[in-house]
C-alpha cells in the first residue's frame, strides 16, 4: 500500500496539469475570439463615426476659410483704392509746394544740393525741373538731365503740358524711363508759366496694400489650420495662380492631381490624390477663381487613433464582455483564487490605474499578478510619453526610447525612414542600444549652425530631443529637411539681385556684419567702390536690354576677379561694391588693386556677337587691417570713386 502512494500521486498531478492545458486552451481561444471580434466591430464603428466627423470640421473649416479670404479680398481692394487716391493727392500737393519754393528762390534751380534739400524737406524721392520745350535741365538726379517728354512712355504721359500751361497732372504707378523702378509722378507749370516741376514718389505703401491683395499672400496669412495647402485656380484656363505651395503657381492644376471637373462640381468635397497624397479637397468660387483648401488625408485623420472618449467607450465594451466570458470560464474551470483575479481586473478596467493585483495562490496566477501590474506599469509610461511627444509638436515624428543597462532599442517604424537607415542597419542598432548611442553621438557632433537642436545627416537635417527619466532615454526625431531648405532658399532669393547675381544691399549688409564681427580672420583688406561708366550711352545709343547686359558683363568681371578672397555686391542702379580680404601682405593687396585698375583701363566686353565696347567703370577704395566700421569704409571709397570719376571725366574732355 505504501509503495503504491507515489504512483497514485503521480497520477493525480499528471490529471491536474493536464486539466491546466485544457484550461489554458479553453481560456485563450475564448478570449482570442471573443476580443478579436469586438474590437474590430468597435474599431469599425468608430472609424466610420471619426471619418465622417473630420471630413465635416474640414469642410467647416473650408468654408470659414473662404469666407475669410472673400473678406480680406474686399477690405484690400478698398484700402488699395484709398491709398491710390491717397497718393495722388499727395504728390500733387508736393508737386505745388516745391513749384511754389522754386519759384520764390530761383537760386535753387542752380544748386544741386538745395533741390536734394527740399526733396528731403518734402519727403519726396525726385524732383526734375524742365524747360519750356520739355527738357529737363535742373532737379535731384543729374544722371536724368537731357531727357524730355519724347523719352520714353511713361514721360510721354506729361507732354500735353507743352500745349496747355493750365494743367497739373498726376499719373499713375509705372515704371520710370531711366531705371525701370515703379514711382508715381505729378508735375505742374510754375506760377509764371517759366518751367515744369515734376515730383516723383516711390509707392511704398501702395505696393504694399498691392502686394496684399495677391491671393498667395492672403493664403500665407491665414490663420486657420496651417497644415492645409490652399491653392487658387483660373475658373476659365485652369491655371494655379495662387497657393500656399509656391512651387505649384502657373502650373495646371492637373499637374499636381486635380480636375477641373471635380472642382467645379458643387455640395461638398471630394478626394483626390495631389502631388502624389491622398488628400480631401473643398472648392469655391471667389470672383473668377475658384478658392480651395486640401488637407492631406494623414493629417485630416491623425485625430482618430487618439480619440479617447470612443476608445474609452470600446474598451468599457470589451471588458465587460471579456469580464462575463472570462467569469463564466472562471466559475467553470478554476478555484476561488481567480475570482479575486477578476475582481481586481474589473477595478482596473474601470480606469483605477493605481490598483495592483497580488494573488498568490498558484505560481501562474503569480506570474499572472506580475504581468498585470507591468502591463498597467507600461500603459502609465506609454502615457506620459505620448503627452510629452504630443505637446513638444504635431509635425510627423519618430520616437525611441532605450535603458542605460543595455538590451534593444524600441522605435518608431518612421525612426530609420528619418535616419536613412537600411533595414540590416535598423536591426543591428535596435539589437543593442550602446551601438544606438553611438550613432546618436555622431550625429551630435555635427550640429546645424544658428539653429537649435538641428543636426546635419547627409542631405537632411533632423531636429533631435531626448529625455530620462530613471535610467530609460526617451527621445523624440523630427526630419525638418524640407523646413530648412525652403527657408534658406527664400533667404537667399532675397539676398541675390536679380540682374546681376551678385548679392544685394540686403545680402551685402548681412556677409559685412558677419565678416566684420571677426576682424582677425580679415587679414588685410581693401573696400572698393565702383560705379559704371557710360551706362546712360548705351541705353541711349543701343537700348536697355544692351544696358542690362553692360551691367551683367561689370558684375560679372567684378566677381570673377580673386573669387577666393572676394565679396562683390550690387548695391543699386549701376553702383558695385568689392571687398577684397584675407591677404597676408599688404604688399599682395596692393598689388591686386593695381591689376584691378589695369583692368579698369584696358577691359573690353561683347554685348552681342556684333557689338563690342570697353566696360569702363570708375573706381575708389580703402586699404585696412583689423577692427573698423565698414560703413565708414563705404563712405570713404565712394568718396575716391567719385574723385576718381571726375578725373577720369578731364581725361576725356
Amino acid at each position: 500500500m505504501v509503495q503504491g502512494m507515489p504512483e497514485q500521486t503521480g497520477g493525480f498531478e499528471r490529471d491536474e496539469e493536464n486539466q491546466m492545458r485544457t484550461l489554458e486552451r479553453i481560456i485563450r481561444r475564448y478570449i482570442r475570439i471573443i476580443t478579436l471580434a469586438l474590437v474590430l466591430g468597435i474599431l469599425v464603428l468608430i472609424g466610420c463615426m471619426e471619418i465622417s466627423k473630420e471630413r465635416k470640421r474640414a469642410y467647416e473649416n473650408a468654408v470659414t476659410a473662404f469666407h475669410q479670404i472673400g473678406q480680406t479680398l474686399e477690405q484690400n481692394q478698398k484700402e488699395l483704392r484709398d491709398i491710390g487716391v491717397e497718393y495722388s493727392a499727395t504728390c500733387l500737393y508736393n508737386a505745388e509746394a516745391i513749384a511754389y519754393m522754386i519759384q520764390n528762390n530761383l537760386s535753387a534751380l542752380e544748386s544741386l544740393e538745395e533741390l536734394k534739400w527740399i526733396a528731403r524737406f518734402m519727403e519726396v524721392d525726385e524732383i526734375h525741373i524742365f524747360d519750356q520745350a520739355g527738357c529737363i535741365y535742373a532737379g535731384t538726379h543729374p544722371e536724368y538731365y537731357g531727357y524730355t517728354f519724347d523719352s520714353g512712355e511713361q514721360m510721354h504721359f506729361f507732354k500735353p503740358m507743352l500745349e496747355d500751361k493750365s494743367l497739373k497732372l498726376v499719373q499713375e504707378v509705372a515704371p520710370n524711363t531711366a531705371e525701370g523702378k515703379l514711382m508715381q509722378y505729378s508735375a505742374l507749370w510754375s506760377g509764371d508759366g517759366q518751367f515744369i516741376v515734376q515730383v516723383g514718389m516711390a509707392p511704398v505703401r501702395l505696393m504694399k496694400a498691392t502686394e496684399k491683395n495677391e491671393l498667395s499672400y492672403i493664403f500665407a496669412r491665414l490663420k486657420i489650420d496651417p497644415a492645409a495647402v490652399y491653392y487658387a485656380i483660373d475658373m476659365e484656363s485652369g491655371e494655379i495662380v495662387g497657393s500656399t505651395d509656391l512651387e505649384n503657381v502657373g502650373k495646371d492644376l492637373t499637374a499636381v492631381g486635380l480636375e477641373l471637373r471635380d472642382v467645379r462640381s458643387e455640395g461638398g468635397g471630394f478626394h483626390a490624390r495631389v502631388n502624389g497624397v491622398r488628400s480631401y479637397c473643398v472648392f469655391e468660387q471667389i470672383g473668377t477663381n475658384y478658392v480651395g483648401r486640401v488637407m492631406p488625408d494623414r493629417i485630416l485623420y491623425q485625430r482618430l487613433p487618439a480619440n479617447m472618449v470612443s476608445l474609452t467607450v470600446g474598451l468599457l465594451l470589451i471588458t465587460f464582455f471579456l469580464s462575463s466570458v472570462v467569469t463564466w470560464c472562471m466559475n467553470r474551470y478554476v478555484v476561488e483564487g481567480i475570482h479575486s483575479v477578476n475582481e481586481k481586473l474589473r477595478l482596473i478596467a474601470g480606469g483605477d490605474l493605481e490598483e495592483r493585483v497580488d494573488i498568490r495562490s498558484s505560481v501562474e496566477l503569480s506570474e499572472l499578478s506580475s504581468y498585470i501590474n507591468e502591463m498597467i506599469g507600461s500603459l502609465l509610461a506609454n502615457n506620459r510619453k505620448m503627452s510629452y511627444a504630443l505637446g513638444k509638436t504635431n509635425m510627423y515624428i519618430g520616437v525611441y526610447e532605450y535603458t542605460q543597462q543595455g538590451g534593444k532599442v524600441r522605435f518608431t517604424e518612421h525612426i530609420p525612414r528619418i535616419f536613412g537607415l537600411k533595414e540590416s542597419e535598423a536591426q543591428r542598432l535596435s539589437d543593442n542600444s550602446g551601438l544606438f548611442r553611438e550613432f546618436l553621438g555622431q550625429i551630435l557632433c555635427r550640429p546645424l549652425q544658428g539653429e537649435e537642436g538641428v543636426f546635419q545627416l547627409d542631405r537632411r537635417y533632423v531636429k533631435l530631443e531626448e529625455t530620462q527619466e530613471g535610467n530609460e532615454t526617451f527621445g523624440i526625431a523630427i526630419d525638418v529637411t524640407e523646413e530648412i531648405v525652403r527657408r534658406r532658399k527664400i533667404e537667399g532669393e532675397r539676398d541675390m539681385d536679380a540682374l546681376t547675381g551678385l548679392y544685394n544691399r540686403r545680402g551685402l549688409e548681412a556677409r559685412l556684419e558677419r565678416l566684420f564681427a571677426e576682424p582677425e580672420k580679415l587679414g588685410y583688406y581693401a573696400v572698393v567702390m565702383i560705379d559704371a561708366d557710360g551706362l546712360k550711352g548705351i541705353n541711349d545709343t543701343y537700348g536697355h536690354d544692351k544696358g542690362d547686359e553692360y551691367l551683367r558683363k561689370i558684375a560679372d568681371t567684378i566677381n570673377a576677379f580673386d573669387p577666393g578672397n572676394s565679396l562683390a555686391a550690387r548695391q543699386g542702379g549701376d553702383e558695385f561694391v568689392l571687398l577684397l580680404y584675407q591677404y597676408e601682405q599688404e604688399e599682395e593687396l596692393a598689388e591686386a588693386l593695381r591689376l584691378l585698375e589695369f583692368i579698369q583701363r584696358h577691359c573690353m566686353a561683347s554685348l552681342d556677337p556684333e557689338l563690342r565696347v570697353r566696360l569702363g567703370f570708375s573706381l575708389g577704395y580703402v586699404m585696412a587691417r583689423g577692427q573698423a566700421d565698414y560703413r565708414e569704409l563705404l563712405r570713404q571709397a565712394d568718396q575716391r570713386m567719385y574723385e576718381n570719376k571726375r578725373e577720369r571725366k578731364k581725361v576725356q574732355e
